[in-house]
């Protein structure tokens, strides 16, 4: 019974998810449950281990759902008799059968550790990193370049921008300091999301490009309203070590000023699934995407309202087809770029074009005649 106890609550620390433990403190006869009893409860409601019966348990799972939705501990008194006037700090509740027999139960909730995510692997995110582990937060590195090379102070490590959605919840802070490596790519999921802060290190100018980028890409006003840049307060920072600290000091303010989390709020998002757009070969997340279509009873995923609007008007083409695949030039670099992980794409004159990063499809979309006079090694894909 200890062994499930303790193994359980290891795991749901691990994965990040809250929970609710119940110990038996005190027992009167005849009860099954005996003091130092201890059970786990989910916010699913499921409880791992043991404190009684079906006479206690349901009232034990109500209780700790309520600790978890208001992140206050409680210590309950079940009997057949409960008491009108009762100690300080103790809740009296009935029981739910009439075996006899009192238990008194303190329930506790368990919240998941704050969670600092940065982004990028820059002398910035380093020190940000440190801080973060000193100060006992849970550290996720986001570091495609050098694999958490330069990140020792971190919890976790990802190596792949898709996954930052699964590690986020309502009490993860984010902070993006790759100095444009991957800003937008990175911004585009975090600000979607349901963490409690978004930061970007960067310029105003650049910072001003980026959120033109977004917006570009459908991301409402009331999402890029939620970026925060340049990220930190305004301490006179130079060094990067100044300016971690003054992100750090920016993130104690905004979470002790925060409002209470729903529980919901703080599990971690599921697992995206993705499907292949059939006009242009690029993987497409489904949940909650903009651009689909219905046909023959089956939903469609596409990238973007050209494909979608292509699609419609001959469904029976794609799906008869080959989906594009392989590798394309980048029209503005030269770049080779993989369709199917390809992020940014444009269509043109009824070809689609794939770019490597941001900067290039901006270029591309303010003057497109510039560019699709170049031979490339990789032909554009021409929409039918």
């Amino acid at each position: 019974m200890y062994d499930e106890f303790f193994s359980k609550a290891h795991e749901l620390l691990s994965e990040g998810k809250p929970f609710a433990t119940a110990i038996v403190v005190r027992a009167e006869k005849p009860t099954s449950a005996k003091p130092g009893d201890k059970a786990i409860v989910t916010p699913e409601g499921v409880m791992h281990g043991w404190i009684g019966g079906s006479c206690a348990q349901p009232t034990v799972i109500q209780e700790a759902m309520r600790a978890l939705a208001d992140g206050e501990p409680r210590l309950i008194r079940l009997s057949t008799d409960p008491q009108k006037e009762t100690r300080a700090g103790l809740i009296d509740l009935p029981m739910t059968c009439f075996s006899g027999g009192t238990l008194e139960i303190y329930i506790e909730p368990q919240l998941p550790p704050t969670r600092l995510m940065v982004i990028g692997s820059l002398p910035v995110a380093q020190a940000l990193a440190r801080l973060g582990q000193a100060m006992n937060y849970h550290v996720v590195a986001v570091d495609p370049d050098t694999g958490g090379a330069g990140m020792a102070g971190a919890d976790e490590v990802l190596t792949d921008l898709k996954k930052i959605k699964d590690k986020i919840t309502a009490l993860t802070y984010i902070v993006v300091a790759s100095h444009g490596h991957y800003d937008e790519l990175a911004l585009e999921s975090a600000l979607r999301s349901k963490a409690a802060y978004v930061a970007l290190v960067a310029s105003k100018t650049r910072a001003v490009a980026v959120l033109e980028y977004l917006r570009r890409q459908g991301l409402t006003e009331a999402e890029l309203a939620r970026l925060k840049y340049p990220a930190g307060l305004d301490i006179q920072a130079l060094r990067g070590d100044e300016i971690a600290l003054s992100i750090m000091a920016e993130i104690v303010q905004r979470r002790r000023n925060a409002e209470p989390i729903e529980l919901q709020a703080l599990l971690p998002e599921p697992e995206p699934a993705e499907a292949i757009d059939l006009v242009c070969g690029m993987s497409v997340l489904t949940a909650g995407a903009e651009h689909r279509a219905e046909y023959h009873g089956q939903m469609f995923y596409f990238c973007c309202a050209g494909c979608q609007e292509s699609f419609e008007q001959n469904p029976e083409q794609y799906l008869s087809q080959p989906v594009p695949s392989g590798e394309a030039i980048d029209p503005v670099c030269g770049m080779t770029v993989d369709i199917a992980s390809a992020k940014y794409m444009s269509e043109y004159q009824g070809q689609l074009y794939y770019f490597c990063a941001p900067g290039c499809k901006l270029s591309f979309d303010k003057a497109p005649q510039k560019y699709v006079g170049i031979p490339a090694g990789g032909a554009p894909i021409q929409l039918v």
